[in-house]
């Protein structure tokens, strides 16, 4: 839904949207590496620039890039997962994660497929690599839109990562983490940021998948 909305968004305004597959290497075997790995090839080459438009891990996804690649010019993030091994932690308990790492697999609900899926421990191995303890070094204008209601990822997530931060903007909605009933909203606040900032990016803006 999100990535339709945005994809219309940017048709509205003449800017091109390339909507990322981040199942990097494949769902059962998903590296946050891959994905970072991926957003940055599709970006183009050394002179051109995005904007990163991310959802829940897309959103992590797009900070880890944005922290690396000087070509990233501003983020805009949706509920971004930050600290997502802790969540897992917290989600699946001591007993769950343990089993994880025995068995080698944990059965998930694949949103995209609406059917029982599985994914390998090497992603938790991955996440303690590439996604430490310690918050994105994002310095480039972010906006952040995260609900109130989101039993996924907590608001305190982006309200710590934004306090103190003067280039990072976050609007907290009356909603859930799939931020559904907030999609008018967020494009409208989308349009006035990229405005403000002058951000005009040479190559399609790359809205990620959660």
């Amino acid at each position: 839904m999100k990535a339709r909305a945005f994809s219309a968004f940017g048709a509205e305004r003449g800017v091109s949207v390339d909507l990322l597959d981040l199942r990097k290497p494949s769902f059962e075997s998903l590296r946050l590496s891959a994905m970072v790995a991926h957003v940055r090839d599709r970006i183009g080459g050394p002179r051109d620039r995005a904007a990163l438009i991310g959802s829940s891990l897309g959103g992590l996804t797009a900070c880890r890039v944005a922290e690396q690649d000087a070509r990233v010019g501003a983020l805009v993030l949706m509920a971004p997962a930050f600290g997502l091994l802790d969540l897992w932690r917290a989600k699946l308990g001591p007993e769950k994660m343990a089993d994880w790492a025995t068995t080698g697999f944990l059965e998930v609900d694949d949103y995209v497929s609406r059917a029982k899926a599985r994914i390998d421990h090497g992603f938790c191995e991955d996440l303690r690599s590439v996604d430490p303890p310690t918050a994105p070094d994002v310095r480039v204008p972010t906006l952040i839109f995260h609900g109130i209601r989101d039993e996924v990822v907590p608001v305190e997530r982006s309200r710590a990562f934004a306090s103190g931060k003067p280039h990072v903007e976050l609007v907290e909605v009356d909603d859930g983490h799939d931020l559904a009933a907030s999609i008018p909203l967020i494009l409208e606040e989308t349009g006035r940021f990229l405005r403000a900032w002058g951000l005009r990016p040479s190559r399609p803006s790359a809205h990620l998948a959660p």
